[in-house]
Order: structure tokens, then C-alpha cells, then sequence
């Protein structure tokens, strides 16, 4: 049986276990793509990298990096200034427009993202976003609400020992987690 490429959007590897699961369940062969600037300070870019990488070896799955530590080019494009929503706003279509952009250029049918696991995420937005840059790259945006498995995950992600993040990623979130 022939499965249909997706490329995926990886955040993490906790958001990608089950995600990565169920997509081959559905006939879908998903390659992760760790495209994260928004991911700070470099110690947290690097443990979820290395975790990612795990996570490749233990579900034989390919997974493309693209573009490195992105300090820079996340603070200039989600402005410091800008209220919660909006810096949201920009950091998913800053990663969403790159794995739409890579999935045209190489060759995918569809693409997706593991941010879609979370309870924390605006689903609407992403899925909002996600279907302009389809229209725009030619590639289809496969929406999926996994979640419902996103409990499990974490538990498997533990279990398998990977490392699990406790706030999004962004420097904006460290300091609300650090606030609270």
C-alpha cells in the first residue's frame, strides 16, 4: 500500500507521537518538519530538537530541520510590543507559511502541523491561516483535532523518556509561565 506524504509540522516531540500515529493509521506517511525560531532560549530550541531526533529513530520516522535557531527573525516578525493574540497570530503563520512554502518545493501533497494536538492553541486561527497558504503554495492543508489524544502523548512521551517542554516555546510564554 502506498501512503500519501504529508509533511508535519513539529513543535515537539510529545505533540508529535501521537500525532505521527494516527496520520499513518489514516494511510498518510507524515516526514516532520522542525521549523521553530519562535522556540527560546536555545537550550529549550536544543532539548526539543534532541527529543525530535529520539523520536525519529523510535517511530522510523524522517525528519527535516529547516533554518536553525531563529531568535532574530521571530522577535523582528511577532514585534515585542504587540499584544498576546496577534503575537500568536504571526508566529503561526511565520511556521506555517515555511512549511507550506518547503512542502511546495518538495514535492508534498499535503502538510500539517502538531500544534493541532494542543488544548492551548487557537485551532480556528491555525486552521484559518492554514488554508491561505494553501490557496497560495498549491498544497493541501490537512486539518485534523488530535486533540483529544493530547493527554496520551504527553504519557507516551514520557514513558519513551523524551523531553517535555512546560510552556509553547516563545520567550513571551517563559515569562507568563514565570509570572503565574
Amino acid at each position: 500500500m502506498n501512503s500519501t506524504l504529508v509533511l508535519l509540522h513539529a513543535c515537539c516531540a510529545p505533540c508529535s507521537v501521537q500525532c505521527v500515529e494516527t496520520l499513518r493509521a489514516e494511510g498518510f506517511e507524515p516526514s516532520a518538519f522542525f521549523y521553530n525560531p519562535n522556540i527560546h532560549p536555545y537550550s529549550e530550541y536544543a532539548n526539543r530538537l534532541s527529543a525530535l531526533e529520539r523520536l525519529r529513530a523510535v517511530l522510523k520516522l524522517n525528519l527535516i530541520t529547516s533554518g536553525g535557531y531563529g531568535l532574530r527573525e521571530f522577535l523582528t516578525a511577532t514585534d515585542a510590543e504587540r499584544d498576546f493574540p496577534a503575537r500568536c497570530t504571526a508566529c503561526y503563520a511565520i511556521r506555517l507559511g515555511e512549511t507550506a512554502r518547503f512542502a511546495a518545493e518538495n514535492g508534498f501533497e499535503y502538510f500539517s502541523t502538531t500544534l493541532l494536538i494542543s488544548p492551548y492553541q487557537n485551532h480556528a486561527l491555525i486552521a484559518e491561516l492554514a488554508e491561505e497558504l494553501a490557496s497560495r503554495s498549491g498544497v493541501k492543508f490537512l486539518y485534523r483535532d488530535f486533540r483529544k489524544l493530547f493527554r496520551s502523548g504527553q504519557i507516551q512521551a514520557r514513558e519513551l523518556g523524551l523531553y517535555t517542554q512546560k510552556y509553547c516555546g516563545c520567550i513571551f510564554s517563559e515569562e507568563e509561565r514565570y509570572k503565574k
